[in-house]
């Protein structure tokens, strides 16, 4: 099964542990996490179902290829990992 992760400021905002989920892409892995964290999907979705600017969605160390549907595929060795970008000045 994937594993997906999320960075520290992420769970800072939203209570949600590594999870591995069984799923064959991004989205279908999203979904089984916000089946259990329904709190989650408001933070990395916006009200159009779209991945936030501001969140990265990483599969294996690689941004993912499709922001907009998250149609990337996974296998059970897959790792997905989730950060908010940060800037500032």
């Amino acid at each position: 099964m994937p594993g997906i992760a999320f960075s520290p400021n992420i769970l800072s905002h939203v209570d949600v542990s590594t999870n591995h989920v069984e799923a064959d892409s991004v989205r279908d892995a999203l979904e089984e996490v916000f089946a259990r964290h329904p709190k989650l999907r408001s933070y990395l979705f916006d009200d159009d179902g779209s991945v936030r600017k501001h969140i990265a969605v990483i599969v294996n160390g690689e941004p993912v290829k499709d922001r907009n549907e998250l149609s990337d595929p996974v296998s059970d060795i897959d790792e997905i990992f989730l950060m908010q970008a940060l800037s500032g000045g």
